[in-house]
């Protein structure tokens, strides 16, 4: 075996060494970035905004900043419905601790009317039972009173028409 350089130190060589026990403080922040930041803001005033690209007529929502078939610059912001449909789901009986549920949750994934399609947004459905959920089922926000910029501020999507 190669000898490395250093010295090696017992444990009871070590007790010799001062040593320091401290609880870092560390502060942080972080930014959800131009297009997150917007798209948050706008969920708090009961609003879903998107980003157009004008090359490709693409609107995205989320939104981002560019354009992922023109590879540039997204050009505008675009006000989007609240209302959308089933582009695809999952009923969940099991917990994420893998323990049972009381009752399933569905999960979907909601294209916004307006956006372009497939893409969207993973969200709940509620006030519909899982046997009566369909690929392409027009579905409408249900919002929080109280919202505060989060994507829960939108309780769940509820199937209408």
């Amino acid at each position: 075996m190669q000898s490395l350089p250093g010295v090696s130190v017992s444990s009871e060589e070590i007790k010799k060494y001062v040593t320091e026990q401290f609880e870092a403080r560390i502060r942080y922040s972080w930014t959800s970035g131009v297009a997150i930041s917007r798209f948050l803001e706008g969920l708090k005033n009961k609003e879903i905004w998107g980003r157009k690209c004008n090359r490709c007529g693409r609107i995205v929502v989320p939104p981002r900043m560019y354009c992922e078939q023109c590879f540039r610059p997204n050009d505008e912001w675009v006000k989007l419905k609240d209302t959308g449909k089933v582009n695809t789901y999952s009923v969940a009986y099991v917990n994420a601790d893998a323990s049972r549920r009381k009752e399933p949750i569905i999960i979907a994934v909601i294209e916004i009317d307006g956006a372009s399609p497939l893409m969207g947004i993973l969200h709940y459905l509620g006030e519909v039972q899982p046997d009566d959920v369909r690929i392409g089922m027009k579905v409408k926000a249900v919002w929080k009173d109280e919202r505060k910029g989060s994507i829960l501020d939108i309780r769940y999507f509820k199937p209408i028409g």
